[in-house]
């Protein structure tokens, strides 16, 4: 017989069933063996909950794949180690997190109108030693996420109090070292948790990253999850090298290696710090909660796509300086209410407030030296939403959930040109419906149609001439729509076994498109993505676990010439196939199998990327109650492949014109790290 303990607050995400006054501290929850059901939970076929043991099991290269959990995503990198990660989902090159939602500990990590991307998404400040537990959920099915989580949404838990505290020490190839600390302990009538790390890692390029990271979080709760409060304050700090893509002609001809660079001052530094509060209250009948944030995000980015192609002199390389304070507040109330033994509700209530105070630039530089000014600007973007959901399971067979959200932005930008400054507003209603058949013999049907959006950079609602080329431009809508429908099935029929299957279809009126030798992105024509989605866990033994995730996407352009309407970057399919083994005695370890499928590199489908596959791993053993060895394994087939591709025209030094090629960024070869953990 296995145990099976879904979490109060868990629960509550899917169904929003409010928590009983005595629940415990859901971090005091230890779930050992079969991964939590969806059943009577989930409102589609592709949300779930990933627990602190299955992230724990998984070998991840860099914090920002722990979102790889996430069946169907992908989590890439096309730079030095302290640059955002590239993610893809659904059909879609998200860029460095347009169109993911992302959420750490209730603040939002997506940054809008950022200086390099619109949504841009660092992750390097996550903490594996804290993070409890992640949610993620695909789709504009849900009135809560808003912005950005039209293709999908992660939101990272960390623990209130650890169960065990405990003391990491790594060290590996290619300059790696890391040094981490994480414990609780009581203090003042609650519970003081504080972790700190220290990092560095080179990489295998022929220029070491010489990447340096220091972290910390220190956190005060009182209560319990459903009825308490949390403070939190975080630290971040990061400095690096950057090996950007690579023009393969120069690999080709052994103008430079395959873990090469041209330009060798191409780098960045980040900065991030947070104070954050929590505030939950739950009776037997309602549930209140509202957090709070402020976060100061400083980015200083310099990059070189395209060499000697604009300035044959000097280089081509930019730099992108990112300023900003971010804050914001989400207030949550639900009211329960049921009638007889089968018919129940909750009406949910939320509104959101967020504002961004940011200064940044485009700047022209050589050696990290300023040039010359293209642009810099002062932007605040300002947004307020109010949503209502109601969730109501009418027979034991169904429920349904109905949400409707309402948004406005307000955008005010000061630029060095007063061409492209000015205000603009926005505004828009989103509605969702889900309903979900069943359980039947341990299976439920699920339908699922909602409308989302995206926010569209601030300064280009404004702009009204192009600051390089001085050429008139067209003014952008600042929230963009989109439309998703789905149909998806969930199942624990065969016994140990839980599959998921979904298929979809999602449309955008505008497309954010990459460009290449400018790092940034504009609108594009509409698009549609349809595909399906598989996710299968089977646990045959309390010791073995098997994953298969797959997923397949088509994805085209609308309104645009036949022949010409693929989407670059646009993914295919991608999938995974791991093998976990835990509580083998002294022993456990896992396999992981991931496929990275092809795209398109230009509209007409002329020019593609290669599928890669790679395989990681990790074998650990225990040498005493409290203490374990691990060794963790990357790209173990040492497979030269690209860990991301563009297809563009770019100029080398001695070139004596621009060159449209495939440039790319490999996925680090081989390497091996040595970790050892102790408990406390």
């Amino acid at each position: 017989m296995q145990l099976r303990i879904i979490p109060c607050a868990l629960a509550a995400l899917f169904i929003h069933a409010p928590a009983l006054a005595d629940d415990p501290v859901i971090q005091r929850v230890l779930v050992e063996g079969a991964r939590s059901s969806m059943l009577g939970i989930a409102d589609s076929a592709n949300a779930g909950s990933v627990s602190q043991k299955e992230l724990e099991m998984r070998t991840v290269y860099r914090p920002g794949e722990l979102l790889e959990a996430t069946p169907g995503l992908i989590a890439s990198q096309h730079s030095g180690e302290g640059k955002a990660n590239q993610f893809y989902l659904r059909g879609f090159n998200l860029d460095h997190g347009t169109d993911l939602a992302t959420f750490v500990d209730d603040m939002p990590v997506n940054q809008r109108s950022h200086a390099h991307g619109q949504g841009w998404t660092d992750l390097n400040f996550l903490m594996p030693e804290l993070t409890a537990r992640l949610d993620y959920g695909k789709g504009p099915y849900s009135p809560r996420t808003g912005d950005f989580s039209s293709a999908g949404s992660a939101s990272v838990t960390y623990a209130n109090r650890l169960v065990r505290n405990v003391a990491t020490l790594s060290g590996g190839q290619n300059g790696y070292g890391r040094a981490a600390l994480a414990a609780s302990t009581d203090a003042w009538g609650g519970a003081l948790t504080y972790a700190l790390e220290l990092l560095h890692n080179d990489g295998p390029f022929t220029r070491g990253d010489d990447y340096r990271k220091q972290n910390a979080v220190l956190r005060y709760s009182r209560g319990y999850a459903n009825n308490g409060w949390t403070v939190t304050a975080m630290a971040y700090r990061g400095k690096w090298n950057a090996t950007d893509q690579i023009p393969a002609r120069a690999v080709a001809d052994g103008s430079i290696d395959r873990f090469g660079l041209v330009d060798p001052t191409d780098g960045g530094q980040a900065h991030r710090y947070s104070l954050s509060g929590v505030w939950r209250r739950t009776t037997a009948d309602t549930a209140s909660k509202v957090n709070a944030y402020v976060i100061r995000n400083q980015l200083d980015l310099w990059s070189n796509f395209t060499y000697f192609l604009d300035d044959p002199v000097n280089g081509d390389q930019f730099a992108q300086p990112d300023r900003r304070v971010t804050s914001g507040v989400n207030a949550i109330h639900t009211w329960h209410a049921h009638r007889g033994d089968t018919l129940s509700s909750d009406i949910t209530v939320g509104a959101q407030a967020q504002s961004d105070n940011i200064f940044n630039a485009l700047l022209h530089t050589a050696a990290r030296r300023p040039l010359d000014i293209t642009r810099q600007d002062h932007i605040r973007e300002t947004s307020y939403a109010a949503w209502i959901e109601n969730a109501t399971r009418w027979t034991p067979w169904l429920r349904s959930t109905v949400g409707l959200r309402a948004d406005r932005y307000d955008f005010r930008v000061r630029g060095d040109r007063p061409e492209n400054s000015g205000k603009a507003d926005d505004a828009l209603a989103s509605p969702s419906l889900n309903v979900a058949l069943g359980p039947w013999r341990d299976t439920e049907l699920y339908f699922n149609y909602g409308t989302g959006f995206h926010s569209n950079d601030a300064r280009g609602t404004v702009a009204t001439v192009d600051p390089k080329t001085l050429d008139a431009v067209e003014r952008t809508p600042g929230l963009v729509r989109s439309r998703g429908m789905e149909v998806g099935l969930r199942t624990e029929i065969v016994p140990k076994n839980q599959t998921a299957i979904s298929l979809y279809r999602l449309d955008f009126d505008s497309e954010l498109t990459y460009i290449g030798d400018a790092g940034n992105t504009e609108a594009g024509p509409p698009s549609r993505r349809y595909g399906i989605e598989f996710s299968n866990y089977y646990k045959p033994f309390k010791w073995l676990s098997v994953d298969v995730d797959a997923a397949f996407a088509h994805a085209r352009s609308r309104g645009v010439a036949e022949g010409a309407d693929r989407i670059p970057g646009a993914v295919e399919g991608v999938g995974q196939v791991a093998l976990t083994v835990s509580q083998l005695g002294a022993w456990e370890g896992a396999l992981r199998l991931r496929y990275f499928g092809p795209r398109p590199l230009v509209e007409d489908d002329s020019v593609r990327s290669q599928a890669s596959t790679t395989l990681n791993g990790r074998i650990g053993y225990r040498l005493a109650k409290d203490l374990r060895l691990e060794l963790e394994g990357f790209n173990l087939t040492n497979r030269k492949v690209s860990a991301i591709d563009y297809y563009y025209a770019s100029q080398l030094r001695g070139e004596a014109e621009a060159r449209e090629d495939i440039h790319f960024h490999p996925i680090e070869s081989r390497s091996f790290r040595l970790t050892l953990i102790k408990n406390f």
